[in-house]
């Protein structure tokens, strides 16, 4: 509509659900609905508890940040409107609750345990052995990274995310989260010219449209 003066006048700006079945759910979950709040709690426990081990490499504390990754959920589900999916805002929860975890227990030693112990006789014991130290190597050095580049390059390159998917969940541009899992990959090739046995574990690189291995621009401080 336009006025007398010729400006046009707008009206507030309206969001566009895009999932319509996961903002049911969460509506139903913020109304007190306990079987909603169960299968929400049932459907996605795993993926949650799958996304800490990844970015933390352990299982300690797991109970208890999982407990929290879903208290973050259900107080702010009140304000999910569907224009993402549920899973991707249950995503951004935890790895949250991930950062905050990370960040507060940078003075203590890391206990790792990417990898599980093998059995005796077990024919692929010296190579899963191996992928264990490896594994302890790994994460040994993502505790002295910088937080956010230890969750940008986990959730990339270990958890196998698009890095546009990265992006989102840390509320970061893509040339922000491109430069993080930059310098992340580059610390740990550092690290593993002087290290043969995180060595074995750092892939050869392959370059994609995904992964630009050209230096980003530098500086970007934005998101978490």
């Amino acid at each position: 509509m336009t006025g007398s003066t010729g400006t046009q006048a707008t009206g507030p700006t309206l969001s566009v659900v895009r999932a319509p079945a996961d903002l049911e759910l969460a509506e139903r979950c913020v109304a007190g609905e306990r079987a909603a709040q169960h299968r929400l709690f049932n459907e996605n426990k795993r993926r949650i508890h799958a996304t800490l081990y990844r970015i933390l490499g352990t299982n300690s504390y797991m109970d208890d940040l999982v407990q929290e990754a879903f208290m973050n959920v259900y107080r702010s589900l009140r304000l999910f409107r569907g224009e993402s999916s549920l899973a991707t805002w249950i995503d951004r929860c935890t790895v949250r609750v991930a950062y905050a975890h990370i960040t507060q227990r940078r003075t203590r030693a890391p206990h790792l345990e990417l990898v599980t112990d093998v059995p005796a006789g077990d024919a692929s014991a010296e190579s899963r052995a191996l992928a264990r130290e490896a594994a302890r190597h790994l994460y040994a050095e993502l505790e002295k990274m910088d937080p956010v580049q230890r969750l940008a390059f986990t959730l990339h390159v270990i958890d196998g995310r698009p890095l546009a998917e990265v992006a989102e969940l840390m509320e970061a541009s893509l040339v922000a989260t491109k430069t993080r899992v930059w310098r992340a990959r580059r610390a740990i090739e550092k690290r593993a010219r002087k290290d043969a046995t995180l060595a074995a574990f750092v892939p050869d690189e392959e370059t994609s449209d995904d992964d630009d291995e050209s230096p980003p621009e530098s500086g970007v401080q934005e998101g978490l």
